[in-house]
């Protein structure tokens, strides 16, 4: 086996545990700290599939922003040593239920389409056409749908703040 592979299989290891960490433990700080290994580690796989500006912007954009921003929302809401309940089980069912479901609706979808190359040209990648693209607002642009996902993890992080401060009273 070769060094990349060993990587790539350490890089997913890490991805899956943590995922599952953040997701399964009950202190709120530490589901945070996970998170942040698993963008870090997704990152990494970035870097190894050439694409460098993603890599650096998943880096600063989500570990470096978003997981930061979350960590502080914990620690200003005084809710740092607060345990989750336990789940239900019908929660635990309903959960495994969409999770298997999502699966199998992700395997039905990619298994059977043919990828095959394209004709076209490919992007550039320089600087310059990414940052065109960042703020183009037409077909291939992406100010638009930057500015949906920035409303919608400013109204998750609300909504956040407004559970965490109502459970404390």
């Amino acid at each position: 086996m070769t060094g990349p592979k060993i990587i790539f299989f350490i890089l997913a290891a890490s991805i899956v545990v943590f995922s599952l960490l953040s997701v399964l433990d009950r202190r709120i700080l530490r589901a945070a700290i996970y998170l942040l290994f698993v963008l870090v580690a997704l990152a990494g796989l970035f870097y190894m599939m050439n694409f460098q500006f993603l890599a650096a912007v998943q880096l600063i954009l989500y570990a470096g922003g978003i997981v930061v921003l979350i960590i502080f929302s914990i620690l200003l809401t005084s809710q740092i040593n607060s345990k989750l309940d336990a789940p239900r089980k019908s929660h635990l069912l309903s959960g495994l239920i969409t999770a298997v479901g999502g699966i199998a609706l992700s395997l039905a979808t990619v298994i059977p389409f043919v990828f095959k190359a394209t004709a076209s040209d490919a992007i550039g990648t320089d600087m310059r056409t990414i940052g065109r693209q960042l703020l183009d607002t037409g077909e291939f642009g992406y100010a638009l749908p930057f500015e949906v996902i920035s409303i919608l993890l400013l109204a998750a992080l609300v909504g956040t703040i407004f559970i965490a401060r109502k459970s404390k009273t």
